[in-house]
């Protein structure tokens, strides 16, 4: 999977690479689908959600920039995959699902693995997880049709978004967004297809 899907194309970064070998893709995939663990496209996990393709975890993880000191946000839990990709590279990651099965069965799973520095909470996603913030990285794994401002006021400066932005049942864009002091640049990384961000507060 890693050398086919990702050192053959654009990932480069060593310790992304490392982090995909090692993460147990076929844990975090329900037990019907086991044969189609490493194939490069998104898979369901039920409740209308998906795990994603292996190839954009990896763009995702590797355009955050993650450090070993770094506190993670990630709007998204679903089956956990991308959050233990975060917590092999971050000091902590804190993770928010709005589906409260989904949030049960990911902390279940993740604890399971042995991932102490992973978080996990039942909540709106839309509005981060304020506790906790400033975030040196935060990323979102559902697609609002808006960014949604409260995530941008959580990051710290530095700090690092990626984000897909659009319509739902549509193609989106991939945006990484940086903190700069007062300065919020943003810049379109790519065309991406994910599940909507859903809550209370879907758009302002």
């Amino acid at each position: 999977m890693v050398d086919s899907q990702m050192r053959s194309r654009d990932i480069t970064d060593e310790r992304v690479l490392e982090v995909m070998e090692k993460v147990p893709r076929q844990e975090f995939v329900p037990d019907e689908l086991l044969e189609y663990a490493f194939i490069d496209q998104p898979l369901p996990i039920g409740y209308g959600q998906t795990i994603s393709q292996p190839y954009i975890v990896a763009v995702m993880t590797q355009l955050l920039e993650v450090q070993d000191t770094h506190k993670v946000l990630e709007v998204g839990t679903g089956s956990g995959y991308q959050a233990a990709i975060m917590g092999e590279l971050a000091e902590v990651v804190y993770t928010v699902e709005i589906i409260e099965p989904l949030a049960t069965r990911a902390a279940d799973l993740l604890a399971r693995l042995g991932y102490t520095n992973i978080h996990v909470r039942h909540a709106d996603g839309y509005y981060g997880w304020e506790e906790h913030a400033p975030y040196d990285a935060i990323i979102v794994t559902c697609a609002p049709d808006h960014i949604p401002q409260p995530l941008v006021g959580q990051l710290a400066d530095g700090g690092r978004l990626v984000i897909p932005v659009g319509p739902p049942g549509a193609y989106q864009s991939l945006w990484k967004i940086e903190r700069r002091g007062d300065e919020i640049v943003s810049r379109r990384m790519m065309g991406v297809q994910f599940v909507p961000l859903t809550g209370e507060r879907d758009s302002d």
